[in-house]
């Protein structure tokens, strides 16, 4: 077969197997579609099928074709990372700025320093670090990992809850969305590239400018000129953010975080993250998939991911039940507020492949927290749906 229809059949396989499973198993209740295609992407990577069936790993996916997707997947989640940016809504935050500093600033220190206490951990053993990191950047990468809040994700479960418009979840968007900055900002911190530090200040510096010159803009323009320039924008930001030595991510998600969410219509942002979903985001889950190595064994990284998700969640049901406590919030509302920021999923995905790609982790180290990921995102329906009085039934 030709690249191109070797590709083709790839993509029948990662756009047509999560979906019928997700569709027949009627899983939606405990697992969404979303790790359904990500749960399939680990299971046709080198890990399990390269093992189970090399020939037929090694014929779908060469590396022509591997190419192919990496493109296809790039581009997709640098979009999805946009979005995530442009959900931001500072204006609100700053109004109920004192719950929101305290329930984001708890929600984010104890599971950070519980997840860098367990990294710590399984550090101790070679062949968990990346090639290029220095001690510091893994244990703060992987704890920063637990600590971060699938916004996009959050996004999508809330609506099928039934409290993404509600008063809760704007509340819950609000910490999510302190968070997402506070994340990336760390990220930036872990991959400060001394070599290429001039870039990364002028970059700095000279982004706010341009930034403001932007906004000029896109308050004078409207319709879909705003999406064109946002993807110009975003297609840009992300290359001079690479250049820099950042992370093309870090620019895609400033990219977004700079427009304001009431310059676009709500329905066709929601309606273009929905069709993301469902049209290139798989391709993303498969190509993240591709990446996992079981080089420790699967005791060992199971372990290590078991490990990890009991600081990630722990340290958000601890943070925010802190912080219930000093806002005097009403019996069972931290909980709640907890399980539902504990949603890993995209982000940190997104988050771990950036850590893989700068070698501040390992293969290894990457699959444990990919584990972490869907077991995080899979607990979040069943452990909140029960919890919410008066929710609307999921739709299957």
């Amino acid at each position: 077969m030709s690249v191109t229809e070797t590709f083709l059949l790839a993509l029948c396989i990662v756009l047509g197997g999560p979906w019928l499973l997700w569709r027949l198993a009627r899983t939606d209740t405990w697992m969404p579609l979303v790790v359904v295609q990500i749960m399939a992407g680990v299971l046709l990577g080198p890990g399990v099928l390269g093992v189970a069936m090399p020939q037929v790993h090694g014929f779908l996916f060469t590396p022509g074709v591997i190419a192919a997707l990496n493109g296809i997947a790039w581009w997709a989640v640098m979009i999805f990372v946009w979005l995530a940016g442009i959900e931001l809504d500072l204006k609100d935050a700053w109004v109920a700025r004192r719950e929101t500093w305290i329930t984001a600033s708890l929600a984010l220190a104890v599971p950070l320093a519980l997840g860098a206490g367990a990294a710590a951990v399984i550090l101790t053993q070679p062949g968990w670090i990346g090639a290029k990191a220095q001690h510091w950047q893994a244990v703060l990468g992987m704890g920063m990992a637990c600590a971060v809040t699938a916004l996009p994700i959050l996004v999508l479960l809330m609506d099928k809850l039934a409290i993404l418009r509600a008063p809760l979840g704007q509340r819950v968007l609000r910490y999510a969305s302190l968070d997402d900055i506070a994340i990336w900002g760390v990220l930036a911190l872990i991959l400060l590239d001394w070599a290429r530090v001039e870039r990364q200040v002028g970059f700095l510096l000279l982004f706010p400018v341009v930034a403001v010159g932007i906004r000029a803009v896109m308050a004078r323009i409207g319709g879909r000129d705003r999406l064109h320039l946002g993807m110009l924008t975003l297609a840009a930001t992300g290359f001079a953010a690479d250049w820099a030595g950042l992370h093309f991510m870090v620019g895609a998600f400033l990219a977004g975080a700079i427009l304001d969410r009431g310059w676009f219509d709500e329905a066709q942002m929601d309606f273009l993250r929905d069709h993301m979903l469902l049209t290139v985001m798989p391709v993303f889950f498969l190509s993240t998939g591709l990446r996992t190595r079981w080089a420790m064994g699967g005791v060992e990284v199971i372990g290590a991911a078991a490990l990890l998700l009991v600081a990630a969640v722990a340290g958000k049901l601890i943070g925010v039940g802190i912080a219930g406590r000093i806002l005097g919030w009403a019996k069972g509302e931290a909980r709640i507020i907890g399980w539902l920021l504990q949603t890993k999923a995209m982000i940190m995905i997104i988050f771990a492949n950036i850590l893989l790609d700068r070698q501040i982790i390992s293969g290894t180290s990457f699959t444990a927290l990919l584990l972490m990921a869907i077991g995080s995102t899979m607990m979040t329906i069943p452990m909140v749906r029960g919890k919410i009085v008066k929710a609307t039934p999921i739709e299957t």
